[in-house]
């Protein structure tokens, strides 16, 4: 069996549009993907279906993998023949352990790469408005571990070159000895009133910033319950941040959002989200594949039989068309009329050149295709009560990533959502459905929360299901959607 590859690659520090193109490429090629806390969860969503996903997250005195057991893991799976990514938060050079990784994967003779990621340390603090540079306030700059493997945990380092020679330093996961770090600095030459910043989940929508002085910190953070993660900046360079902050000014930056996804749609919808600086939780999130084979070649050979072709997601025309274009055939071949469920639908067919009607207006006379995912077609009944006989296609399956749906069940656990928008009715039940099989109640959820619905067709299911709808969307537009929230 061939060696496989192993591939050490930096999440960056959390936003996701902050990984590296290199690192992107790693992480969709991977059979196996060996993440920890600190890397975004959305990333998972960028793996090939199928993907093997393994959490090895550590936190404060609790650590599901310890580091030896990750180094012969990364080895183990390497010689399976799989090519694996090892995905650490910022970069895997600072404070991330590469170097003991790589040197175990050296010493087995397994191939790999270390792919920089976007250090915490520095875009952390210029997401909270402060460079770590700048030619008036500081152009020295330090990255520091907050703690060590000593039996105390405090860094033991050179304080008094550190708080005399530099100008700006970035303390690493040092909150819990701030006090101490604190004393040392003012011991060894800081002045007591030096400003520092805490930033904790920098460059996410939920990112905090905590100011004070080396005096004054360690009170601010015990009054304010300040904890991991967290980077610790320490310097004049501070006092720029009044000035030119910025991330912290768009309209929806500190909102927490879910976002409940059954297609492509949801996809856009937190994209835009995030760009007004929310945090956004999209969940459940499903990878889809096409399914296409013999019988659609079978039904492509008799297309000019069909009468009327019914689309019912975006993604069914995708994948019908892609297979369709792909096999050679002539698009005059089909003399069908098109139809769809959806605006959405009906866009991505004029996307490819091609008009629909509404479904609603479709007669009941013809032959009729019914194009879609597998789940969906499932319930044959529903269709051939609505449009009587018919024939169902499969173009593609649904599949819930599950890797994903935990680590979005912590965060709902460990965050207070305040909005929750429903794009469809489909979307109502599968939020109840997920949230079920995972123990879960609804209202731990949804309790405190607006609940938003595009459309009167998302109000009437999420009434149904007992929720309480705060506002509609007459228009369920993304636009519209985006207006109502940045403009409350």
């Amino acid at each position: 069996m061939k060696t496989g590859k192993v591939y050490l690659v930096g999440a960056g520090p959390g936003d996701e549009k902050l990984m590296t193109v290199r690192g992107m490429e790693c992480l969709r090629q991977a059979d196996t993907i060996v993440y920890d806390r600190l890397a975004n969860p959305r990333l998972l969503t960028y793996a090939k279906p199928g993907a093997e996903f393994i959490y090895c997250g550590k936190l404060p005195k609790r650590h599901t993998l310890r580091q030896e057991g990750i180094n012969a893991l990364l080895v183990e799976k390497a010689k399976e023949g799989k090519n694996v990514v090892r995905l650490k938060g910022g970069d895997p050079a600072v404070f991330g352990r590469v170097g003991e990784e790589a040197a175990e994967l050296a010493a087995s003779g397994i191939a790999y790469e270390i792919v920089p990621g976007i250090t915490a340390g520095i875009a952390a603090p210029a997401y909270a408005g402060i460079p770590v540079t700048h030619r008036e306030y500081g152009t020295t700059f330090a990255m520091v571990t907050g703690h060590d493997k000593s039996i105390d945990g405090r860094p033991s380092i050179h304080w008094p070159s550190l708080a005399r020679g530099i100008d700006t330093i970035a303390f690493y996961m040092g909150v819990s000895n701030l006090p101490y770090i604190c004393e040392q600095l003012i011991m060894h030459g800081k002045s007591p009133e030096t400003p520092i910043a805490l930033i904790r989940w920098g460059t996410m929508g939920r990112q905090q910033t905590l100011e004070g002085t080396l005096e004054t910190i360690v009170k601010k953070v015990a009054e304010s319950d300040f904890t991991n993660p967290a980077i610790i900046i320490v310097g004049e360079i501070v006092t720029l941040r009044e000035k030119i902050k910025w991330y912290e000014k768009k309209p929806l930056f500190g909102r927490q959002i879910l976002v409940v996804r059954t297609g492509g749609v949801a996809g856009r919808i937190a994209e835009a989200l995030l760009d007004q600086g929310a945090d956004v939780i999209e969940y459940p999130y499903f990878f889809t594949r096409p399914t296409c084979g013999e019988k659609a070649e079978e039904v492509f050979a008799r297309i000019g039989m069909f009468e009327r072709i019914l689309f019912t997601s975006p993604d069914s025309a995708a994948f019908f068309f892609k297979v369709f274009f792909e096999s050679g055939r002539d698009i005059r071949s089909m003399q069908a009329q098109l139809y769809t469920l959806s605006g959405r639908t009906k866009k991505k067919l004029r996307a490819l050149g091609l008009a629909s009607e509404d479904a609603a207006s479709m007669a009941g006379e013809g032959k009729l295709l019914i194009v879609g995912d597998t789940s969906s077609l499932s319930d044959e009944k529903r269709y051939r009560a609505a449009w009587g006989g018919c024939e169902m296609l499969a173009v593609y399956e649904k599949e819930e990533s599950k890797e994903y749906g935990k680590r979005m069940l912590w965060l709902l656990q460990e965050e207070n959502v305040d909005t929750v928008i429903f794009p469809s009715a489909a979307s109502v039940r599968t939020l109840t459905d997920s949230l079920s099989r995972s123990g879960m109640r609804v209202d731990d959820v949804l309790s405190t929360a607006e609940i938003v619905c595009m459309g009167e067709k998302s109000a009437q299911a999420a009434k149904e299901a007992g929720y309480h709808v705060e506002h509609i969307l007459r228009s369920p537009n993304l636009d519209d959607l985006v207006a109502y929230l940045t403009n409350k």
